[in-house]
């Protein structure tokens, strides 16, 4: 994996759990709204969207430089719309960069000619 990739795919991973949090922030907002007086949607709005904006850009970014099959590509939007799908394509990212890591040790080493 080379470094543009392993960049792309790190910066989807660093913006995935923000992105799960200011949805969930958004939708405690949405109910604190119709039960109370206290209205913070316009600005956890606008905050989630810009978080929801960067994932998606950064999205794109990291299935064309990973070469990702539809079928992954569609999971990480998915969880991109859950409410706490962030927390797991965030897990899924680092599982899969860190098999990444071992993977080019052991290249390296020459143990796998993979």
């Amino acid at each position: 994996m080379d470094i543009k990739t392993a960049t792309a795919l790190r910066r989807l991973r660093l913006v995935s759990a923000p992105e799960a949090v200011s949805f969930l922030l958004l939708l405690v907002c949405s109910v604190l709204k119709r039960t109370t007086d206290f209205n913070a949607v316009p600005v956890m709005g606008m905050v989630h969207g810009v978080l929801f904006i960067l994932y998606v850009i950064f999205w794109a970014d990291a299935w064309n430089r990973t070469k990702w099959s539809l079928k992954t590509a569609a999971l990480y939007f998915v969880l991109s719309v859950l409410p706490a799908g962030g927390f797991v394509a965030e897990r899924k990212l680092k599982r899969a960069a860190e098999d990444a890591v071992i993977a080019a040790r052991a290249r390296r080493e020459g143990k796998v000619n993979a």
